[in-house]
């Protein structure tokens, strides 16, 4: 059942590079590439350059801002990477903030430290990645950030582990999900929109994203963001995350798994059925949405009882698609700064 194998090299990285027009923090990543010599408006390449062995993982991540900082992770989605972050880590670094940003198991720097560990893609799994990454950095308690597969790993830990969560904040809101709630058919019009899922529950969809794993991603983004007017140097730097060895298997099995047509792993039973039963988020949170997401999305009024601390939901306008760290740095920046005063 995780049998699922991709065949992509990982692009070595470059090496870090620190912004002369922010504050000389330790431990801040930058680099500059050739791609933003030819994009001038492409802001300073975020690189997970420190690394710690976590759980199944050895989590490579960004780690700006002072040592003893109150901790913000930032958790990006499927098809992006860490640099979706690029403009918002080093704002908050440059609030006083400690700013983590880790590579997704599949993604970048992150590699498994056993061969033999299932290439798992489950909701769970990667929501315990961020537990066993607080842990190995000795992480008490932090504020989660993040947009798709991100935001729903933030919201998992929130609502199973509140007392490891300051605030929360979540693009497209409550995000947690069963594979008993999706065995339940949508509207035509809603199952179109997940029409990768189904490809990728075929052998063909297996072997399309293997071949054309750069391509789809492009794909999805110009779908996701439709009024996102991204140039080659922006997705082409974060494609290059995509180049992970266990990239392939990670999301053929995730999306697998949703539809039941893949196990999970058994050590995360107990909390899958924890979730299965949709559990409430306690802890302080502000949701965002973008005006023009053009991603599978609920409604902000069909989340918003899921919260029962306190609670604010945002829409940000002007086109913004499914990446508004991104997208609205600026205002993502406010969203994460006002959540940890809530």
């Amino acid at each position: 059942m995780f049998a699922i194998s991709a065949s992509n090299p990982r692009r070595p990285r470059a090496l870090s590079w620190l912004a002369g027009t922010f504050l000389m923090f330790s431990g801040t990543a930058f680099a500059q590439s050739a791609a933003e010599v030819a994009s001038p408006t492409l802001s300073p390449e975020l690189v997970a350059d420190k690394h710690v062995d976590a759980g199944d993982l050895r989590i490579g991540y960004a780690d700006l801002g002072p040592a003893k900082g109150e901790v913000i992770i930032l958790l990006h989605g499927w098809p992006y990477d860490i640099n979706s972050f690029a403009e918002v880590a080093p704002q908050l670094a440059a609030r006083g903030y400690r700013v983590i940003v880790p590579h997704l198991r599949g993604y970048g720097s992150t590699t498994f430290r056993s061969a033999d560990t299932p290439r798992n893609g489950q909701p769970a799994a990667l929501a315990s990645d961020v537990i066993a990454l607080m842990d190995a950095l000795k992480i008490r308690r932090a504020t989660l950030a993040g947009y798709d597969w991100g935001a729903r790993s933030a919201a998992i830990v929130a609502a199973v582990w509140p007392e490891r969560v300051k605030a929360l904040v979540s693009v497209s809101g409550y995000l947690i999900g069963s594979q008993e709630a999706s065995r339940k058919p949508l509207p035509p019009s809603s199952e179109l929109q997940w029409w990768y899922q189904f490809y990728f529950a075929t052998d063909r969809g297996l072997a399309g994203y293997t071949q054309y794993t750069h391509d789809f991603a492009k794909k999805i983004w110009e779908l996701a963001s439709p009024q996102w007017k991204f140039d080659d140097a922006t997705f082409h730097r974060s494609a290059a995350a995509l180049d992970n060895p266990d990239h392939v298997a990670i999301v053929i099995h995730n999306y697998r798994w949703r539809l039941g047509l893949a196990e999970g792993e058994r050590k995360y039973d107990a909390l899958e059925q924890c979730l299965a039963q949709a559990p409430v988020i306690k802890v302080p949170t502000i949701t965002i949405e973008g005006d023009a997401n053009g991603a599978p999305h609920p409604k902000p009024e069909a989340y918003a009882t899921k919260f029962v601390g306190k609670y604010e939901h945002r829409t940000f306008t002007g086109g913004v698609g499914h990446n508004p760290p991104q997208e609205s740095p600026a205002e993502f920046v406010q969203a994460v700064v006002d959540a940890t005063h809530l």
